[in-house]
């Protein structure tokens, strides 16, 4: 790690944050090191290994656990000339018996969506899993509220990055205000995506939609892409929130009303779950002449973010 470089820039950072696999690959590349040739010198210090095991280990398909294994990430620190335990604890951090989870902390969708059942359906007939293999590192979100109090759309510019390879899709959630009619609600997909499948609920107002991605991304990739849900029917709107299983990113949400009808108050709240107390509740001003109000969340942990209004 002499050599100054984008790479091994890059090394030194994934050596601190992880993931293990893609600073293994990291590590590979920048030694320049073949997978043969890193199993003929863990040979040479008695660590027997194959040469698709260490492809799965540097794809992130399978992970070192076993004792045997952990040994030979121990090796693996040597030959490619790393700091001591710098791979392994990656895998075991100090103090803890268990390897630790490459995928940023995350939250089951239940507690944190009021329709799960709704929804687990709604993913069961686009057989996505509920852990797409995606997590958020930034959303900017805008929400316009009509003439009638109507939530008229939603317009998101979402940035990910892959915990596992293959990913090419993100399954985006739009839940209308009661009585909303989802077969009406469109999704638009606006950059660097295609809109596949789309589903609706009619008895909760939840419609899913797929955004399809030109390339599969590998874990550590990351896409920005854009897209929108316009709806305009149902109940006149009150508050907007959003859920967030995983922990990590920025959130950016502004809420824009129409000149015909403002709220009299905004707030901004936090919920660990959608059927707990809220807290965090602060005053939001409207602004004059843009008549919108916003929240920034710096670093989003697990649970839901939302901004609430009264009207007169």
């Amino acid at each position: 790690m002499a050599q100054n470089t984008p790479q091994s820039a890059e090394l030194a950072q994934l050596l601190r944050t992880g993931p293990f696999h893609l600073a293994l690959r990291s590590a590979l590349t920048v030694r320049g090191l073949a997978l043969t040739r890193v199993q003929h010198k863990l040979a040479q210090r008695g660590i027997t290994i194959g040469v698709t095991s260490l492809s799965y280990w540097q794809q992130g398909a399978r992970r070192p656990q076993r004792p045997e294994s952990l040994r030979a990430v121990r090796a693996l620190e040597e030959v490619l000339d790393l700091p001591a335990h710098s791979l392994h604890r990656l895998l075991v951090p100090e103090g803890s018996a268990r390897p630790e989870a490459e995928r940023p902390l995350a939250r089951s969708y239940r507690s944190l969506v009021a329709p799960a059942a709704a929804l687990q359906q709604l993913f069961a007939e686009l057989e996505t899993p509920v852990d797409g293999g995606l997590h958020t590192v930034g959303h900017h979100e805008r929400v316009a509220i009509g003439p009638g109090r109507e939530l008229l759309a939603r317009e998101s510019l979402q940035v990910v990055r892959a915990h596992r390879d293959g990913v090419d899709r993100y399954v985006a959630i739009h839940r209308g205000e009661a009585g909303c009619e989802t077969s009406g609600v469109r999704v638009r997909a606006a950059e660097n995506c295609r809109l596949g499948r789309v589903r609706g609920h009619s008895e909760t107002g939840v419609v899913v939609a797929e955004l399809l991605f030109d390339a599969r991304l590998r874990a550590g990739d990351t896409h920005v892409f854009g897209y929108v849900f316009e709806d305009g029917s149902g109940a006149p709107s009150t508050e907007y929130l959003r859920g967030f299983t995983f922990a990590g990113g920025q959130y950016v949400l502004q809420v824009r009303f129409d000149e015909a009808a403002l709220p009299v108050r905004c707030r901004r709240f936090a919920q660990t779950s959608a059927g707990a107390p809220r807290s965090g509740q602060q005053e939001l001003t409207l602004s004059g002449r843009h008549r919108a109000v916003h929240l920034v969340e710096q670093g989003v942990r697990p649970g839901i973010l939302g901004i609430a209004w009264d009207w007169g």
